[in-house]
């Protein structure tokens, strides 16, 4: 039998209660039951500061939320005129949308850039907000791109290691074993600090080859004051982002540890910082003969890529382009395979990277 019970749920402007009914739908409309629980005070209290108007944070989420849907549909269009994709062959859009703020051990994380809006603009059905299923189900809600490497990129003659270097740096773990589990986690900073420290400094948005790095020398007091951060010791699944490492961070090391250390220098142990914690993060997993493969925006840092080089002895690296799919494209198109994934209802995480209890169908389905 078909189940045909269906139950809504309502909090309506008046904050009086969550209203909740259970209605049949068959050949007929037939109601079943209802109730209505009571918000507590304080909790009524806080939801109304929320919703007061004015030019506030909450309005700001709320265009750039719209706006975003926008230019991620603009981006959609784009490509699909660029690359001649016949339209109608499109099954969904994937779309991860923007972090504006990821906290696990609050229970939540954000992304916006509304996915009607990608669904009405582009014509296409919109898979979006893959994050939240895994965190309700105990998890970190990161990475999760990992569930794409294994099916992309393990091998059963070579352990592998998948390493993203993107704002923040997160490794994959795909042993040869086909029995032992795939892990992954996020190690810590990856271009954030450096693009921050740049940009305040010249102007630049990012450090091109990390030139200006090369420049420098690493203080190695810093270096050691930065890595006393709790979170490099803690052991996986655990995922990060801006809350952590931001550029106010460094500056308060600095200060509190009165450090006299010219900008240059600073931009130098940003580098040390990103290579170490990838490094340590990569040595800890005591793989035999393993292979590591670089995808993400860091592919383009020399300075970086050589200094992992040395920090990881005489490990084969090299990009994703090795295996087929180019650097630049492996999260946009991991993006792509968890649409797929959600619209055949198939599940998307991996419970082994980011701690949640079982693996989980992600995402929500906005039809075109």
């Amino acid at each position: 039998m078909t189940p045909d019970i269906y139950i809504g749920v309502m909090s309506g402007t008046s904050l009086d209660g969550i209203d909740v009914a259970a209605i049949r739908i068959n050949d007929q409309f037939s109601f079943l039951a209802a109730d209505c629980v009571k918000l507590p005070d304080d909790l009524r209290q806080q939801i109304l500061m929320l919703t007061q108007p004015g030019n506030n944070e909450i309005e700001l989420m709320g265009r750039l939320d719209n706006v975003l849907g926008k230019l991620f549909a603009d981006a959609v269009k784009q490509l699909i005129s660029s690359s001649n994709i016949d339209i109608k062959k499109i099954a969904a859009v994937g779309c991860h949308g923007q972090t504006i703020r990821h906290r696990p051990e609050a229970g939540f994380t954000l992304q916006i850039g509304d996915p009607n809006t990608i669904a009405e603009q582009t014509g296409l059905t919109t898979i979006a907000d893959f994050r939240r299923r895994d965190l309700a189900n105990g998890g970190q809600g990161a990475p999760l791109v990992p569930a794409f490497h294994n099916k992309l990129f393990r091998s059963a003659e070579t352990n592998r290691v998948i390493l993203n270097i993107g704002g923040m740096a997160n490794i994959t773990v795909l042993p040869a074993n086909p029995s032992s589990l795939v892990t992954g986690f996020d190690t810590g900073p990856g271009n954030i600090l450096s693009d921050a420290w740049i940009h305040e400094h010249s102007g630049a948005s990012f450090d091109e080859d990390g030139n200006w790095a090369r420049a420098g020398a690493v203080n190695q007091e810093l270096l050691q004051h930065l890595l006393n951060l709790p979170f490099f010791s803690e052991a996986a699944p655990k995922s990060t982002g801006r809350e952590q490492f931001h550029i106010d961070w460094i500056k308060q090391v600095i200060q509190e540890n009165k450090l006299q250390i010219i900008a240059v220098d600073v931009q130098a142990t940003l580098l040390e910082l990103t290579a170490c914690t990838i490094a340590d993060a990569f040595n800890a997993q005591h793989l035999a003969d393993p292979e590591l493969y670089i995808c993400g925006g860091g592919v383009h840092n020399s300075a970086l890529l050589q200094r992992l080089q040395e920090l990881t002895n005489t490990v084969h690296i090299a990009t994703t382009e090795e295996l087929g799919l180019h650097p630049d494209w492996v999260e946009a198109s991991a993006f792509a395979w968890l649409a797929h994934q959600t619209l055949n209802k198939l599940t998307g995480n991996l419970p082994s990277v980011t701690g949640a209890a079982h693996e989980r169908i992600l995402g929500g389905i906005y039809q075109a």
